[in-house]
């Protein structure tokens, strides 16, 4: 593996590293490092990596680097299964290429053929798209490839799994032969491996590896949450944990830093820690930590590496990390020294397959755990002020106050009286409301109230049953097996209700898993009008 550490090293234009430093990005992961030097040179390449190792810069910044920007014509095409991987992946080269003046377009079934087709008369240099809808334009004629520079097909190997091989084939018929090509994926099948030295020349390896990784004795649970209620979660879950210390992660400076700023608008006593800082405030905000003088430390993976700090109770993942890797090695950093510490991680739905994917590599399941409702936090207050209370009570020194009690005892009952007092010096702060999820996020499903029905494409002729059903979603989905509602088997497919709150979590960590040899299609079931 090269030993590059910067962005920098990799000898990059001035406007992709504006680019990537606007982004938060601080330094390459180990695909891009090996990658991109590569690419830059001409090389085609095979890379073996999972999903959420960096794989899109990895081939995204050469795209950037090699095309003409001031010649609209289609210079780099970028195959991917599907849509949503699209968008993703488009949207991140835009982001790449905000300085570079480059047009991306996102093309995929379901969304309107006509805006695509005027999107491309306008010209652009880059497409991200699913294999059907790429197809379709090439034979319309209005995507025209004959200026093609660089081709990626990336998660190839989820491709193959759904059909799309011959489609694949079509589209590189349609590029120049000097193209130069790369294939990404996961894992390298016999179909991959001819597919890749049918159409590659010459190509070299890149790949990451991921060793079994072990966790210490940490507790360690999950939080679903919306992005846009990522933050007030979070402040839920701090109002109902004893911290000592703790270190919350994010992906980015600039995440670092909008964290820090919404939490001690909150009343919280936080600092930042991220590659932007100067190492005299690197040690200002370190001797703050250790001191106890902020409770916590926001900051990114490069920022905190090195850390070697005793008494920290809790790590935080507000960002769930990409790489199983750098899970471990963050929750590593509590329960040191023989202390008990806990790992806490929000994600959002979207992000069950990486959750799933670092407890495969770590070889335990993440317990998932329901926000704190207003109820747990007004509890914990109620226990906070009984202690505060009751230490000044043993600490005396009460003469002055029990004159004032005494005038109002003359009035006023002497609860009243002592509500009053704690209401004026502990007044409590309670959210406005409860977070919930969002029925109108699923539809109308026909599941009775609370439940979602969600559909899924296995039924009698994979000799499915009601108790293998319970098992498949309660083992992947780590919820209940008794939680679990009411199961219809058909034919070719099956409905299934389970409750609403864990949803998503059964629809994200059930779909593609393969289930008697057929990959697992799961959504919520649509009622007939």
């Amino acid at each position: 593996m090269l030993e590059t550490k910067t962005f920098e090293s990799l000898q990059l234009s001035r406007r992709i590293l504006q680019a990537v430093k606007e982004m938060g990005f601080e330094e390459p992961t180990p695909i891009q490092a090996e990658a991109i030097p590569v690419l830059l040179n001409g090389h085609d390449v095979i890379g073996q990596a999972q999903t959420g190792t960096g794989k899109t810069a990895a081939f995204g910044i050469p795209i950037l680097e090699k095309l003409n920007p001031r010649y609209r014509a289609v210079q780099a095409l970028v195959i991917t299964p599907t849509r949503e991987l699209a968008i993703q992946v488009a949207e991140e080269i835009m982001k790449l290429g905000k300085f570079k003046d480059v047009r991306t377009l996102a093309v995929y079934g379901g969304q309107s053929i006509d805006r695509q087709i005027g999107a491309l008369k306008r010209g652009v240099q880059v497409v991200v798209g699913t294999p059907g809808r790429l197809l379709d334009h090439i034979n319309r004629g209005t995507l025209r490839l004959q200026h093609l520079k660089m081709l990626v097909l990336d998660e190839a190997d989820e491709m193959l799994d759904m059909g799309f091989i011959d489609d694949i084939e079509a589209i590189i018929k349609e590029t120049p032969e000097t193209r130069q090509t790369l294939l990404f994926s996961a894992t390298m099948p016999h179909e991959i491996q001819q597919l890749a030295r049918k159409y590659l020349k010459n190509p070299r390896l890149v790949a990451v590896s991921k060793d079994e990784l072990t966790v210490p004795s940490i507790e360690q649970v999950y939080y679903e949450v919306r992005e846009k209620t990522k933050l007030e979660s979070l402040c839920r879950v701090l109002e109902t944990i004893d911290v000592t210390l703790a270190i919350i992660f994010c992906k980015t400076k600039r995440g670092v830093d909008e964290l820090v700023a919404s939490l001690e608008t909150r009343g919280y006593q936080a600092e930042g820690l991220h590659g932007d800082l100067t190492q005299a405030q690197r040690n200002k905000v370190m001797r703050k930590f250790k001191n106890g003088q902020v409770d916590y430390l926001v900051a990114t993976d490069v920022a905190a590496r090195g850390l070697d700090i005793e008494n920290v109770s809790h790590v935080i993942n507000y960002d769930i990390p990409q790489d199983p890797e750098v899970y471990v090695h963050r929750i590593g950093r509590t329960g040191r020294a023989g202390r008990s510490g806990k790992a806490i991680t929000f994600i959002v739905p979207e992000e069950y397959r990486q959750l799933r994917l670092i407890e495969k590599i770590i070889g335990a399941r993440i317990a998932r755990k329901n926000l704190p409702s207003i109820a747990d936090i007004f509890e914990r207050q109620k226990v906070q002020m009984i202690d505060k209370v009751a230490n000044t009570i043993n600490g005396g020194q009460l003469d002055i106050y029990r004159d004032i009690v005494q005038e109002l005892a003359a009035d006023y009952n002497l609860i009243d009286i002592a509500s009053a007092a704690l209401k004026l010096a502990l007044d409590l702060e309670l959210p406005a409301k409860e977070i919930e999820v969002d029925e109108a996020d699923f539809g109308e499903t026909g599941a009775r109230p609370g439940m979602v029905r969600l559909f899924m494409n296995i039924g009698r002729q994979e000799e499915m049953t009601p108790p293998e059903i319970i098992k498949l979603i309660a083992e992947e989905a780590a919820i209940p097996g008794k939680s679990i509602g009411a199961i219809r088997i058909f034919d070719r497919f099956s409905f299934v209700e389970v409750p609403q709150q864990v949803a998503e979590q059964v629809m994200y960590s059930l779909h593609k898993t393969e289930v008697k040899g057929k990959k697992l299609f799961v959504e919520p079931a649509k009622v007939r009008k």
